[in-house]
C-alpha cells in the first residue's frame, strides 16, 4: 500500500505541547483540528470542545484514511499522552508528520482552564489498568500465602507485564479493558460517521 504523502505548511511542528500552546492555537489557527482517541465513556465523561472523536484502534486500523481528512495543525489528545503518542506514530507512517501531542491530556487541558464538556462515565482507562494490576497482584500475594505459594507467580506475571507495557509504550491489559461495557458508549462512533465528521468540519 501506497503511504499517503501529505505536506504540511507549519515549519517543524513540535511533536508535543502544553495546555497552554494548544489554548493559543484554538485562539489564533482557524486550521486547527483535535482529535480525542480515547474510547468512548473517556470521552463523554470529559472532552475538549470542538474536538473530534476518534477511539486509538479505529485510527490504528484506518490511519491513512483520517490522515487524508485531517488539516495541516493536528493535536492529538488522551488522558496522559501515551495513547495519543502511538496514534502520531500511526498517523507519522503514512505520511501525516505534522501531528503534536498534547502533554498531559485532556485532564491538564481541563486544569488550565481549557474549555471542556463534562459529562458522567467511568474512570479513566489508565485508573482501571493501575486498580485492576494492583488488585490482582495483592489478591496473588493474599493467595499464595493461605492457599497455595504457587499463587504468587501470579504477581510475577503481572510485574512482567507492566514491565513490557512500560518497555514497549503499549498496554494489552488497557486494551482488553477498553472492551469492557461500562467502556463503550451507545455515541461511539463508527469509522465511517468518524471519517465523515472530519469532512464536515466548519
Amino acid at each position: 500500500m501506497t503511504s499517503l504523502k501529505t505536506t504540511s505548511t507549519i515549519d517543524s511542528p513540535p511533536q508535543s505541547i502544553d495546555a497552554s500552546t494548544l489554548q493559543s492555537w484554538q485562539d489564533n489557527h482557524e486550521d486547527l483540528m483535535i482529535i480525542d482517541v480515547r474510547n468512548g465513556a473517556e470521552f463523554d465523561s470529559l472532552h475538549i470542545v470542538g474536538s473530534y472523536h476518534v477511539p486509538l484502534a479505529m485510527l490504528s486500523e484506518h490511519a491513512d484514511e483520517f490522515a487524508a481528512k485531517m488539516g495541516t495543525r493536528v493535536v492529538l489528545v488522551c488522558q496522559t499522552g501515551n495513547r495519543a503518542e502511538q496514534a502520531r506514530k500511526h498517523l507519522d507512517s503514512v505520511g501525516l508528520a505534522g501531528a503534536s501531542v498534547l502533554s498531559g491530556g485532556v485532564p491538564a487541558y481541563a486544569a488550565a482552564g481549557g474549555k471542556v464538556v463534562r459529562g458522567s462515565g467511568p474512570w479513566a482507562l489508565e485508573r482501571q489498568v493501575r486498580m485492576t494490576a494492583g488488585s490482582l497482584v495483592l489478591a496473588s500475594i493474599v493467595a499464595a500465602k493461605f492457599v497455595s505459594p504457587k499463587l504468587g507467580l501470579v504477581a510475577g506475571g503481572i510485574g512482567a507485564g507492566l514491565t513490557f507495557s512500560a518497555a514497549t509504550n503499549s498496554c494489552a491489559m488497557g486494551q482488553m479493558l477498553s472492551k469492557m461495557p461500562w467502556n463503550r458508549s451507545a455515541n461511539e462512533p463508527t469509522a465511517h460517521q468518524a471519517l465523515q465528521n472530519l469532512s464536515t468540519r466548519a
